[in-house]
């Protein structure tokens, strides 16, 4: 009788795809990603709150643990090993420039230049911004509703930042994404909403509704939340702020078997870079394509299963048929 399993090769694949998850940075509390639950997901359409980066390009992880050999007896010799630190780096390129990317290929706090009121004090990181708009009762992460006044404000292809207003907090601040720590109090109202990542794009205005091409990444808007129009982003070098995400890379075998590398904590671990490539004939002038070069320093957890202390976890899951 013919056999239905096959012995598969090495996993042929051509690109890592990237997808990130923020951690609760108030309660030290990471994104865990379960491979038996969601091994086959969707790569277009990862599982909550997983955020899908793309494909990212000159991958590298280097563990950089190290072991200490135990001695014992005379003369002293190596009963067992112990492991001394505990360390690994990750290393890419985003391909993509978006809110996300940007901030973690830097360390630092990663702002949104809010829209500004004529003749406001120049400043690095934006001038004055303009009032924010309450966001009315009913809204959702892909429709905000406002006021018949405020909503002739925007159009289109707007951008918006949606957050709650700055009124002296201290410590992780940003909704429910922490995008900054504040450690004295400051006087911009607006600082809240310069820092979040709860920012969307308006697909179009229906009526009184801007309705968003992708849901806002903290989910719904909170009863204090507020809108404001923004032109882009800016991040600075710099700075005492780190950022950290859970993060997850997934290899697609060429028979559809699956690599995960499971980081439950990355934080940035060098200044905002850049990387240009050529594109066509290299000459003086030609085009480059310029991508985020990003890398970080992975931090422990304490493995609930047995207690030990993990950097990362690597799950494979076979191609179907496949021999094990």
């Amino acid at each position: 009788m013919a056999s239905n399993w096959f012995e598969a090769p090495a996993p042929v694949a051509r690109r890592v795809r990237a997808y990130f998850a923020p951690v609760q940075r108030a309660l030290q509390q990471p994104e865990i990603f379960d491979p038996v639950a969601n091994g086959r997901f969707d790569l277009d359409a990862p599982p909550t709150p997983w955020i899908d980066l793309g494909w990212i390009e000159s991958f590298l992880r280097k563990s950089k643990s190290k072991s200490q050999p135990l001695l014992t007896g005379i003369p002293a010799s190596v009963f067992g090993q112990v492991r001394e630190t505990l360390e690994a780096d990750v290393s890419f390129e985003f391909q993509r420039w978006t809110k996300l990317t940007m901030a973690l290929a830097t360390g630092s706090q990663h702002m949104n230049l809010l829209a500004g009121t004529a003749g406001g004090t120049a400043s690095p990181v934006g001038t004055q911004a303009a009032t924010a708009v309450a966001i009315q009762a009913g809204s959702t992460a892909t429709a905000l509703i406002l006021s018949s006044t405020d909503v002739t404000q925007f159009s289109a292809g707007s951008l918006v930042a949606v957050d709650a207003d700055y009124t002296g907090q201290l410590g992780f601040v940003g909704t429910p994404i922490a995008g900054a720590y504040v450690r004295q109090a400051l006087s911009d109202v607006d600082y809240v909403r310069r820092i979040t990542f709860n920012v969307g794009l308006v697909a179009e205005v229906n009526g009184g509704t801007l309705m968003l091409a992708q849901p806002l990444p903290g989910g719904d808007p909170g009863p204090e939340a507020k809108l404001q129009a923004l032109t882009g982003f800016v991040d600075r070098e710099g700075g005492s702020f780190y950022q950290e995400w859970s993060a997850l890379f997934v290899i697609v075998g060429s028979q559809d078997e699956r690599i995960f590398l499971h980081y439950p904590r990355l934080q940035p671990n060098v200044g905002a870079e850049e990387t240009a490539t050529p594109l066509g004939e290299r000459r003086s002038g030609g085009q480059q394509r310029i991508a985020l070069k990003a890398s970080f320093a992975a931090l422990p957890i304490t493995d609930a299963l047995d207690g030990e202390r993990v950097l990362c976890y690597r799950s494979f899951l076979p191609a179907p048929h496949a021999a094990i």
